[in-house]
C-alpha cells in the first residue's frame, strides 16, 4: 500500500512538472521555431555563433601544457542530440519496452524546454534500471558509438592538450567511463542520479542538473582554462566564453571539403570488443524504423531458420538468398588425400552460424565442435554439434574421433569478434590433422548483432537472421601443404599462427594475441566461466 502511494505521488509530481509548468513555455516554443529535437532550447543566430572561430582554426602546436574544457555533446561529437545515447541505455540496459516508451515520448520531448526534456529522458531511461546494467552499457556498448561519432578536428585539439576537463548536463554515468578510459580526461562533472539500493530511481540528485558555466566557475574559480570547445548554441557560447580561447564545433564542418568523421585508424584506442544488440545509432527516425521492421524481421528470421533446418541444402540456400540473405562464397570444396581421412575446416569466428553457413555452402554435412552452445541452439542446429570441455587431452581425443567419422569444423579463436581483428588461435587443432583447410568468414549486419557477451545467447541466431539483409562472406582457402603441418615437422603453435596470418590477410583483418578471457573481462567483468552442478568448468558464450 505504501509503495502504491509513493507511485501515485511520483506520478502526480511528474504530471505537474510536464503539464502545468511547461504548457506556457511549450506554446512559446511551438510559435517561435517549431518542433525540433535538439540538445539546446535556444540556438544562436549566425552573428552570435560567429563571435567565436571554428575549431578548424585552432592551432595544435605548443599545447602540451594547456587546459581544455568541453562537453562531449556539442563539443566532441559530430551530432549534438543526446537522444540516441539515452536510447542505447534504455534498449541495451533496460528492455525493448523501455526503449519503446522512450520513443513514444518524442512528441512530448519536442515541446519541452531543455531542462524538462532532459529530466523526462532521464526518468524514462533510468527509473528502475539496475546500477550493474548501466555499468555494463557504459563499459561495453556506448564507447563504440562515441568513437564512431567523434569529431576529428575536435579530437586533434583535445589530443594536443595536457589537461582535459568535461562539464555536461547529461548523467555522469553515461560519459565518464568513455572520457576517462579512451580520451584520458582528468575530471568529468555531470549530473548525478538518485539511487535506491542497487537501482536508479530516475530522479536527479541535488543540486539538480549541472549548469556547465556555473560548474566551470565553481571548479576553476578565478582561473581561466586555456581552451574551450562547444556548439554554436547560446548556452555553450556562455560556457566557452569563460576560457582564454573559445572555439565552436559545428556539425557541418565537413562541407569545407574535409570530413569531420573519425577514421578507425585514428581511434585513441583500438575498438576490438563491444557488446549490445543494436548495430546502428538509434536516432528517433532510425529507432522508429526498427520498431516498424520488428514484426517483419521476426517472421523472416523464423522463415530463414526453419528453411535451414528442415529443407535440403540447395533449396535452403535458394530460399535464404531469395529472402534477402547476402551469401557470397569463394573457393571450392578441397580434394581428399584419402577416402577415410576427414578434413578439418579452420574458420574465423563471427557468429554461432559459421559452421551452418559453411555446411550449406559446401552442400555437405559437417560436424561442429564448440565450447558452449545453448540448449535451444543445440536442438535447432541443422548440423551435428559436439561440446568441448576445455580440457586439452579430453578435447583432443574427442576431435580425433570425430575426424575419423567425417569432416569437422573448428573455430580456434574460442569466441566471436565483431570487429576486423582475429583473436589468438588455440593450437590444439594443429596437432590433430594434416588435412587442414582455412576458411575466412566475415559477416555484415545493418540492424542487429547476432552475438552477445551478456545477453541471451539462445537468441543470437534469431537476431542475426532478423536483419533485413544479413551478409555472410565465405572464402575457402587452399588446403595447407603437408610441409606446413605438424606432420611436416612444424610445431602446433607455428601452424596456428601461420593459419591466423593467412586468414587475416584474406579478410584484411589484424592479428592480435587477445583471448576469450580478455573479451569477457572487458565486456562482462568476468572470465566467462561458470560452474555447473558437477563442478565442471563450462563456457557461457562463444
Amino acid at each position: 500500500m505504501v509503495f502504491q502511494m509513493v507511485l501515485l505521488k511520483l506520478a502526480d509530481w511528474i504530471l505537474y512538472q510536464l503539464l502545468a509548468n511547461s504548457c506556457y513555455r511549450a506554446v512559446r516554443k511551438m510559435r517561435s521555431y517549431g518542433l525540433f529535437l535538439k540538445n539546446q532550447s535556444l540556438k544562436s543566430s549566425p552573428q552570435q555563433a560567429a563571435s567565436f572561430p571554428n575549431v578548424i582554426k585552432c592551432g595544435l602546436e605548443n599545447r602540451g601544457s594547456d587546459t581544455l574544457v568541453c562537453d562531449i555533446h556539442g563539443g566532441l561529437l559530430r551530432t549534438e542530440s543526446f537522444f540516441p545515447y539515452f536510447m542505447l541505455v534504455a534498449f541495451e540496459g533496460g528492455s525493448i519496452l523501455r526503449a519503446f516508451l522512450l520513443l513514444l515520448s518524442c512528441p512530448i520531448l519536442w515541446v519541452l524546454d531543455y531542462e524538462l526534456k532532459l529530466r523526462a529522458m532521464i526518468f524514462i531511461t533510468f527509473c528502475g534500471l539496475r546500477l550493474k546494467d548501466m555499468e555494463n552499457v557504459s563499459r561495453a556498448v556506448l564507447p563504440k558509438f562515441y568513437l564512431e561519432n567523434l569529431h576529428l578536428k575536435a579530437f586533434e585539439v583535445l589530443a594536443s592538450t595536457g589537461s582535459r576537463f568535461a562539464f555536461t548536463s547529461v548523467p555522469r554515468v553515461m560519459v565518464e567511463g568513455f572520457l576517462k578510459e579512451y580520451l584520458q580526461f582528468d575530471n568529468v562533472t555531470g549530473t548525478e542520479l538518485h539511487t535506491f539500493g542497487n537501482y536508479f530511481t530516475g530522479l536527479v540528485s541535488e543540486p539538480g542538473l549541472v549548469s556547465k558555466h556555473r560548474a566551470l566557475k565553481d571548479y576553476f574559480g578565478d582561473k581561466k582554462p586555456d581552451i574551450g570547445l562547444g556548439s554554436p548554441s547560446l548556452y555553450d557560447n556562455l560556457f566557452i566564453s569563460l576560457c582564454k580561447e573559445a572555439y565552436v564545433v559545428s556539425s557541418d564542418d565537413g562541407k569545407s571539403g574535409t570530413s569531420s568523421a573519425m577514421p578507425r585508424d585514428r581511434y585513441p584506442k583500438p575498438l576490438v570488443f563491444h557488446d549490445g544488440r543494436l548495430a546502428f545509432l538509434p536516432t528517433p527516425l532510425a529507432t522508429l524504423s526498427m520498431f516498424l521492421w520488428l514484426p517483419i524481421g521476426v517472421f523472416l528470421a523464423l522463415f530463414r531458420l526453419f528453411a535451414g533446418i528442415y529443407l535440403p541444402y540447395k533449396l535452403a540456400l535458394f530460399l535464404g538468398i531469395w529472402s534477402g540473405v547476402d551469401l557470397r562464397v569463394r573457393g571450392c570444396s578441397p580434394s581428399r588425400s584419402g577416402p577415410r581421412k576427414g578434413i578439418l575446416y579452420v574458420c574465423t569466428h563471427r557468429t554461432l552460424l559459421d559452421p551452418v553457413f559453411l555446411s550449406t555452402s559446401l552442400g555437405q554435412p559437417l560436424t561442429a565442435v564448440t565450447y558452449s552452445l545453448s540448449k535451444m541452439s543445440e536442438v535447432i542446429a541443422p548440423i551435428k554439434t559436439v561440446r568441448l570441455t576445455r580440457e586439452r587431452n579430453q578435447d583432443g581425443n574427442t576431435m580425433r574421433r570425430l575426424l575419423s567419422e567425417g569432416d569437422l569444423v573448428v573455430c580456434p579463436e574460442g569466441t566471436t569478434c565483431r570487429e576486423p581483428y582475429l583473436l589468438r588461435f588455440s593450437s590444439l587443432f594443429a596437432e590433430l590433422a594434416s588435412e587442414i583447410v582455412p576458411v575466412a568468414m566475415n559477416t555484415r549486419v545493418s540492424m542487429f548483432y547476432g552475438t552477445t557477451a551478456s545477453g541471451l545467447k539462445c537468441l543470437d541466431p534469431i537476431f542475426f537472421l532478423m536483419n533485413p539483409r544479413p551478409s555472410y562472406h565465405i572464402q575457402i582457402l587452399e588446403k595447407l601443404p603437408r610441409e606446413l603441418t605438424c606432420d611436416g615437422g612444424r610445431s602446433s603453435c607455428e601452424v596456428a599462427n601461420y593459419i591466423q596470418r593467412k586468414l587475416a590477410d584474406a579478410l584484411g583483418f589484424e592479428c592480435t594475441t587477445l583471448t576469450r578471457k580478455d573479451k569477457y573481462m572487458m565486456l562482462a567483468g568476468n572470465e566467462g566461466i561458470v560452474q555447473d552442478e558437477r563442478k565442471k568448468s563450462q563456457s557461457i558464450g562463444e
